[in-house]
């Protein structure tokens, strides 16, 4: 079972969803669907990355060319599948008809999942509260002990709340990522249950049309612990995030210019989720106060609500 069935298995149940549903809507045994709740992982040990084809494999690309070649005729000029059998066998394949049949259904099925047949065009722009939040990175320059320093700063922003966050890193790898959300969830004291992201290295691995999405094995593992359903935004569409987009520009504004000075990076960031907590009580929509002082918001005097380990999910 692949990571991404897993995450949603343990999402779903998250939410409230029976066993039984889980199992009906995944087609899967309830068995299975035990498993993955109950595994600490957020992926089994075996895992198929390649469907064999015995009998195909030698005949694929010229199976793929052929099927390709069919697809762009129009309809009353399409070969049948009994018929690009019988042209595989010409040229010395001993596979059974079924087998290219099936691989045909594969193949249509894989064309219209990379073409985003069904899948939603737009990501919505109302929020709930605890529904969701965005993330982004930008560049900003510092001086840390004297010396000029080009740092790179993790943006998180709850959609509904507009509660801001920001921390300096000296790189953006994954492991500056996963710091990043464990740091901004226990600065707002929850966890919304859906976080949406562009396209970066450290959580995409490969993007298709639409909104499919291969996530990277890793980031896949920090969302599953979050219980966290990870969204992509669509190439080029910054607006899909604007709030984070905006708040990229704001925060640049209000707290990189002119130039920060300090000590080091733990102090700059000191200073950061200070700067972090008076914005947000003093500037941020009138709702947002509210929620502050509803959800606590990390805003206590002796700072954070919570641990990264023990925070709780928003509702």
């Amino acid at each position: 079972m692949i990571v991404e069935t897993v995450v949603r298995i343990r999402r779903e149940h998250a939410a409230g969803k029976a066993i039984k549903a889980i199992a009906r809507d995944l087609r899967l045994s309830r068995k299975v669907v035990r498993k993955a709740i109950r595994s600490p992982e957020a992926a089994f040990n075996y895992q198929r990355k390649v469907q064999p084809l015995p009998r195909i494999g030698p005949y694929q690309d010229r199976l793929d060319a052929l099927l390709e070649e069919n697809e762009g005729r129009g309809r009353r000029d399409r070969l049948r599948m009994t018929r690009i059998h019988d042209l595989l066998v010409r040229e010395g394949f001993d596979g059974s008809y079924d087998a290219v049949r099936r691989y045909a259904a594969r193949w249509r099925a894989a064309r219209r999942k990379d073409a985003g047949e069904g899948a939603p065009a737009f990501i919505p722009m109302t929020f709930q509260p605890g529904e969701a939040y965005q993330f982004d990175w930008s560049h900003e320059d510092v001086e840390i002990a004297g010396k000029p320093m080009r740092v790179k700063v993790a943006h998180m922003r709850l959609c509904d709340s507009r509660a801001p966050y920001v921390r300096a890193y000296p790189r953006e790898g994954q492991e500056m990522l996963f710091d990043a959300h464990a740091r901004a969830f226990a600065f707002f004291g929850g966890v919304p249950r859906r976080g949406i992201y562009d396209n970066m290295k450290t959580a995409v691995t490969a993007v298709f049309t639409g909104k499919e999405r291969v996530f990277n094995r890793r980031f896949l593992i920090m969302t599953d612990h979050y219980m966290v359903e990870p969204t992509a935004c669509s190439p080029a569409a910054g607006w899909e995030k604007g709030q984070v987009e905006q708040q990229v520009q704001t925060i640049r504004g209000r707290f990189f210019q002119p130039r920060l000075r300090f000590a080091s990076l733990a102090e700059l960031n000191g200073w950061l989720e200070a700067e972090c907590r008076r914005v947000g009580r003093a500037s941020c929509p009138s709702r947002t106060r509210g929620y502050y002082r509803r959800r606590g918001a990390g805003y206590g005097a002796t700072g954070p609500a919570a641990d990264p380990g023990t925070v709780r999910r928003l509702p």
